[in-house]
């Protein structure tokens, strides 16, 4: 498909197959480009109203990971026939009151019949294109800033299982909830231009990501990154999701962990995330206003490591 649709056929396609960014990019103009995407998925919580809410947040991510403001999306789900219908409609609810907090419309969508349920949304934003956010934009010397914790995969399989405490149940469902809106116009106030949201492939497998297509590497202090409550305590249960062992297959070889590492940690940092934060890359000079900034406007923010020349991601 790649051959069929080069990025050189199409010059105001600046962001398609070719790349590694999530979203697809459109340039309207010098200052206007379309960001389109969507993403849907089964059910993650057992509650049908923040199913459907995480999932439109989760959708909507793509667009702030680009440094773009989403203003439309449809809907796209798949539902059982014998699904009641007061189910079908929290999810939906879920998604539209998400939606509307994001200040986006919903205009339509479409439903197909499906053994298990599934929801998501198309999303279309507009980012300006001289200041767009990309995975190819880490430059050596910016720190990395994480602005949700990890931990949700591991929860969330336990919950699954049988084994989450409520109490970590509503942690890890307000965190998916969560909006990456506040962390996009941080993004945006600072002109960054390394960044990424950590969804399905991981803290590691999106870092490897960036820093492949940047041409650097990454150092990650483990003592530096957050976790939910529950995520040790998950990991240890060994509540992994077959999604953890398929980025851990997919991206070990480039990484490096500190041999006193143990298993359980080297896995939550492999651990995929449904509606996770941004990873963004923040030159050092304006780390303190940024921080400073984030602080200010109630925007979680941790430093976990920084960008240096070479290759892969080590962990320490």
């Amino acid at each position: 498909m790649q051959d069929v649709f080069k990025s050189s056929d199409y010059p105001d396609l600046l962001v398609g197959l070719e790349g590694p960014d999530d979203a697809a990019v459109w340039r309207l103009d010098d200052s206007r480009a379309l960001v389109v995407t969507t993403d849907f998925f089964t059910p993650v919580v057992d509650d049908a109203y923040d199913y459907g809410a995480i999932a439109a947040a989760n959708s909507l991510s793509d667009i702030y990971a680009m440094g773009g403001t989403p203003f439309l999306a449809l809907n796209i789900a798949a539902l059982p026939p014998d699904l009641p219908t007061d189910i079908s409609s929290e999810i939906l609810r879920g998604g539209a009151e998400k939606a509307r907090e994001a200040g986006v419309v919903i205009a339509g969508g479409h439903t197909v019949q499906d053994k298990e349920p599934k929801y998501g949304l198309v999303a279309i934003g507009f980012a300006d294109p001289q200041k767009m956010l990309s995975k190819r934009g880490l430059k050596v010397g910016d720190a990395l800033a994480l602005t949700k914790p990890l931990g949700f995969g591991v929860t969330t399989t336990a919950l699954k299982r049988d084994q989450a405490d409520g109490k970590d149940i509503e942690e890890v469902v307000a965190w998916m909830k969560r909006l990456n809106k506040t962390a996009g116009q941080l993004a945006m106030e600072f002109n960054l231009r390394g960044g990424t949201d950590v969804t399905g492939f991981s803290l590691l497998g999106h870092g490897w990501e960036m820093a492949n297509a940047a041409g650097v590497a990454l150092e990650i202090e483990f003592n530096k990154v957050p976790f939910i409550s529950g995520a040790r305590k998950y990991a240890e249960k060994g509540a992994f999701a077959g999604g953890l062992f398929d980025n851990r297959s997919y991206f070990s070889s480039h990484v490096q962990f500190n041999e006193s590492m143990d298993e359980p940690s080297q896995m939550l940092l492999f651990d995929p995330q449904t509606s996770g934060g941004l990873l963004l890359g923040v030159p050092r000079e304006t780390l303190d206003a940024f921080t400073a900034r984030a602080k200010e406007i109630d925007q979680p923010l941790w430093v976990i490591g920084e960008v240096k020349a070479g290759t892969g991601i080590r962990v320490k």
